[in-house]
């Protein structure tokens, strides 16, 4: 191998110190089906370099309040017979660019109601968007006693 290469496979220790989280995070994605790696001789984990964007791929959706299993799905949208390129990576950030913008909506929303629903106490009326939008709790029942 040429010494100026890096070592195409980590360990998992290297693969946690790189990656920034811990061992049972990885074995936790890994199970999850999120990463993969390879078994040596030994039976020690072996991950591809590739997985370490995989793993700052699942950190920053989970950051940005996307479900694992959302992120699984967009992952097996990506080539499985080689690394995902630039444009697979933006791909799978624009699918998700549209649940973002919805949720920060619905965040302004709740921001920008909460000091009336919570002054108003009822909890069922039709303009308390912030616990009961479109007055769920009132089609069942009536008044804050519920």
């Amino acid at each position: 191998m040429d010494a100026d290469r890096p070592e195409p496979w980590l360990s998992v220790g290297q693969m946690a110190a790189r990656s920034g989280v811990p061992v049972s995070t990885l074995h936790f994605y890994e199970k999850r089906g999120l990463i993969a790696s390879r078994r040596t001789p030994g039976n020690q984990r072996r991950y591809d370099r590739s997985m370490l964007r995989r793993v700052a791929v699942v950190r920053a959706a989970q950051s940005a309040g996307i479900p694992l299993t959302a992120v699984s799905r967009a992952f097996d949208e990506l080539p499985q017979d080689s690394v995902p390129g630039t444009e697979d990576w933006l791909r799978l950030s624009e699918a998700w660019r549209t649940d973002i913008d919805r949720r920060l909506a619905h965040l302004q929303n709740l921001r920008d109601r909460l000091g009336g629903c919570i002054s108003c106490g009822c909890l069922s009326l039709d303009e308390c968007g912030f616990v009961n939008p479109g007055d769920r709790s009132g089609r069942a029942h009536s008044g804050a006693d519920v």
